[in-house]
């Protein structure tokens, strides 16, 4: 694996592009296809990056798959808009935000011709603020069909670790996790982990290499740039852009501790991620506490491109922000709570002992509520999930069966407390215990009604997706009665950044001044969010990245080889 696929390295191409995860591979592909001579340069020996480890939600409203599943009623564009301009607002550009819905069908209907990626809608997963104007109980998001990975020969060893290991050909998809994590609940739960087992079986016997989620997304983009011709240089890390005339015309890389240049006729594209993995960037700019261990980002996102893209004169945005999500800090690392903090039975309480949100938030603002809670001085870093004995008897929890006991080490790190009362369970996590134990109670009488009066869990849409079904009046609460009870660490983790360069409409790197930087354009991670501050739903991250690399390429290819004219000189700090 230490070997790179491209050796000697170009020194000159109409295009670079820098990282291989979603956005790089989708702004490689479509300027190969647009007769564009093209080089991906990635940092790290594996393909795939922050998308290859995610679930693989792409969040396109009106794309083909939802079409296929009558999924698009008339006016339905005009509603995605509405519903963007209600949660994001005026954080993002209109033009830029309409830009994403209006091309974003395009996209997937260019990958599903260039590549041997398929999307399937996810039944019911809801839009992440679905009562919002233009928002969508049913949901607008698709996710990989399953495809078995031989066609990719070696290359599939170069595909980027996953974020938790399964067996070889243990394929489960969003739609089925959401079945298997009420356990015995319904009958749903055993019979698709049946399918899942017999589905695994037959692949095994027939020497398939099976892959879904956001690893099928990762290889099917891989392979259409075998098919196209993009050569891949792995190993190879961005170590600065080369700027003439205020205009981007290359980049410096280094690999094997050897510097390169490598010019661009035509531009840069950075689809290099966020800043996830950089203690330094994290702690200048994201809320306090804050840990590099807390991300299941990949760990080469230490912000590299959005560094080069600094010097280069770009400005940033949303470096505060981040794709957040209630983490688990596991001693194996850090699980990423779906389905855990949503099934009743489950309260989440900060350091006075006290709930302080509704537990089953979209992930985004679950954490933006911790935060806002520290802020108060209260810590609700970390915070605590309480759980009785039924909660675990009932429900799969961070990939243990229902009551699999919790792994010894799971206590021995401190992330697990267990005790035969509240009160002592109180006493271990360091809150007080009349305080705990008040809330639990009034928790259990807002189960008992069906109403949260508090916060409100349970009235969402979204919030009945990760629910259990089977319990009455709300399938999002129920008492905290049966001992032993259980206290399990949370804080405050990511999927990655969401802050980095401002673009344009056209991915374009921008200035502080609005002006272009002309030559570079960035998507994904390394550039700030067309979400702002919030997450439309199951595939928001992933769903921009492609497009925006797809409508940098096509930006290129228009612009021709002298791109566009800077609106200002160039600055020392630019040529230097």
């Amino acid at each position: 694996m230490s070997t790179p696929s491209v050796d000697p390295l170009p020194a000159e191409v109409d295009v670079v592009v820098v990282g291989a995860g979603g956005a790089g591979m989708a702004a490689a592909l479509r300027a190969a296809d647009l007769g564009l001579d093209t080089v991906l340069v990635e940092k790290s020996p594996w393909f795939g990056g922050s998308t290859a480890r995610s679930g693989g939600g792409v969040w396109v409203p009106g794309n083909y798959a939802l079409r296929a599943a009558g999924q698009v009623a008339a006016g339905d564009l005009a509603e995605a808009k509405r519903y963007l301009d209600a949660i994001v607002g005026d954080v993002v550009p209109k033009q830029r935000r309409d830009t994403y819905l209006d091309r974003g069908p395009e996209v997937l209907d260019f990958l599903r011709a260039k590549t041997p990626l398929r999307l399937r809608w996810v039944p019911g997963y809801s839009d992440y603020h679905p009562e919002a104007p233009g928002g969508r109980a049913l949901g607008r998001s698709v996710e990989p069909v399953p495809l078995d990975a031989r066609f990719l020969g070696p290359e599939l060893d170069r595909l980027h670790p996953q974020y938790t290991k399964a067996p070889a050909n243990l394929i489960v998809t969003q739609a089925d996790f959401r079945k298997i994590s009420l356990g015995l609940r319904t009958v749903r739960g055993p019979l698709t982990m049946l399918k899942v087992m017999a589905k695994r079986l037959v692949s095994l016997l027939r020497g398939q290499r099976m892959y879904a989620m956001g690893n099928a997304l990762a290889i099917g983009l891989r392979q259409g740039l075998i098919d196209a011709g993009v050569p891949v240089a792995y190993e190879t890390e961005l170590t600065d852009l080369l700027i003439e005339d205020g205009r981007v015309v290359g980049v410096r890389v280094t690999r094997d501790g050897q510097a390169h240049e490598i010019r661009a006729r035509r531009g840069v594209v950075l689809g290099s991620g966020g800043f996830e993995r950089n203690l330094e960037l994290r702690e200048k700019h994201q809320p306090s506490p804050t840990s590099v261990d807390w991300t299941t980002g990949s760990q080469n996102n230490t912000g590299g491109g959005i560094l080069a893209g600094i010097a280069a004169g770009a400005e940033v945005d949303l470096m505060d922000d981040a794709w957040w999500g209630p983490t688990i800090p596991l001693p194996s690392g850090p699980w990423f709570c779906l389905a855990e903090r949503n099934l009743p039975g489950s309260i989440i309480v900060n350091a006075d002992g006290k709930r302080f949100m509704n537990e089953a938030l979209p992930y985004v603002e679950a954490v933006h509520e911790i935060y806002r809670g520290q802020a108060t001085g209260v810590s609700h870093v970390p915070a605590w999930m309480v759980i009785d004995q039924r909660y675990r008897n009932r429900y799969l929890f961070a990939g243990l069966s229902p009551r699999q006991p919790f792994p010894g080490r799971w206590y021995k790190n401190g992330t697990v407390k267990k005790a035969a009362t509240l009160e002592e369970l109180a006493a271990q996590i360091e809150v007080p215990a009349e305080s705990l134990k008040a809330t639990v109670e009034r928790f259990n009488g807002f189960a008992r009604s069906g109403v949260d009066a508090d916060f409100g869990r349970g009235e969402s849409a979204y919030d009945k997706y990760y629910s259990d079904p089977t319990v009455k009046p709300n399938p999002s609460l129920h008492v905290i009665d049966q001992a032993p009870f259980y206290a399990v660490k949370i804080v405050p983790g990511d999927l990655g950044t969401k802050g980095g360069l401002v673009t344009d409409e056209r991915a374009r790197v921008l200035r502080p001044d609005g002006s272009v930087i002309a030559g570079l354009y960035a998507a994904g991670n390394c550039s700030a969010a067309v979400m702002g501050r919030t997450y439309a739903g199951p595939g928001a991250t992933i769903g921009p990245a492609i497009t925006f690399g797809y409508l940098a390429a096509e930006d290129l290819a228009a612009a021709g080889s002298t791109a566009t004219t800077p609106t200002e000189p160039a600055t020392e700090k630019e040529t230097a």
